[in-house]
């Protein structure tokens, strides 16, 4: 992003994302955060090519489809990453299907329907694609509590400020709370679970796909979850930009001059104040 670029600041009911290179900030309410995507190159050229792209974007996009949304009172946040076995064509199909299931549940803090939507998107699309991971989360301003369903993707990082301490984000953390009316858990007719948190002030979540986690060194180790929990406890916090920044530096020096093999994406989202980050409670126009 260019230095006099605005921040990308979510009206209600925008959607915004999609599948091609990205390296700049996002705001949403309660949040702040930085995505980066870096589509894999082969021979200076993208393996994805101009006649699978979305309309109206570039002709480097990949694999990894990323996307936020803000509901109608801007209460509720969402935030998705996918990782599609295969780029091009398919990769831009699930794009669209994915951003189709999030517009028609961008007004539900209740995940419950929009990933059993999901699963049925994804295998309805399964003769294009091999498969696709998926991570989704919901955040309510008001209380900052964080929703987060995960179908077969790499669970996400959470770093509690409070007490300077990393935790991989899955279901069977002993942080989760029980929410008034809302089924946590397994969610029926899908093996996917839905599953709440609640962030403080200045908590990072960091969401990623398996480019960054199946880094490969000289030997043939893969950095795995683990690596990346260290390479996390040495990460700086003060913002999501730096924080995006030095956890791809520490991710390609262990790769050190091995090639990369994927496409690999970074979403880094700090809780903030509403004050800090607030959105306009307006329709969008059009989405981005």
């Amino acid at each position: 992003m260019a230095m006099n670029e605005a921040v990308p600041r979510l009206a209600c009911f925008e959607l915004w994302g999609g599948n091609t290179r990205t390296n700049h900030a996002v705001e949403l309410p309660g949040l702040v955060g930085w995505v980066h995507s870096d589509p894999l190159e082969l021979d200076g050229a993208t393996i994805d090519g101009a006649a699978g792209r979305l309309a109206g974007e570039p002709a480097d996009g990949g694999g990894d489809v990323h996307y936020f949304s803000v509901c109608s009172q801007g209460r509720v946040s969402r935030i998705a990453l996918a990782d599609v076995a295969g780029h091009g064509g398919s990769a831009s199909g699930v794009a669209k299907r994915l951003r189709g299931v999030l517009q028609r549940h961008t007004d539900n803090w209740d995940q419950s329907a929009l990933m059993r939507e999901l699963n049925d998107a994804f295998l309805a699309g399964s003769v294009d694609f091999q498969y696709a991971t998926a991570a989704v989360l919901g955040f309510y301003v008001e209380t900052g509590e964080l929703l987060f369903s995960n179908a077969g993707h790499p669970p996400g990082l959470w770093y509690r400020a409070q007490a300077d301490t990393w935790h991989l984000l899955q279901d069977s953390t002993p942080y989760a709370v029980e929410i008034a009316g809302l089924p946590l858990g397994i969610i029926p007719g899908t093996s996917y679970s839905q599953t709440a948190v609640r962030l403080g002030v200045g908590d990072l979540v960091i969401l990623y796909t398996d480019g960054i986690t199946e880094a490969t060194d000289a030997v043939g180790n893969q950095l795995g979850s683990q690596g990346l929990v260290e390479i996390a406890r040495s990460l700086p916090v003060g913002s999501p930009e730096e924080t995006a920044r030095a956890l791809v530096a520490g991710v390609d020096a262990f790769r050190g001059p091995e090639p990369r093999q994927d496409d690999a994406t970074v979403v880094v989202l700090r809780h903030v104040t509403e004050q800090a980050a607030s959105v306009p409670a307006q329709e969008a126009v059009a989405s981005l």
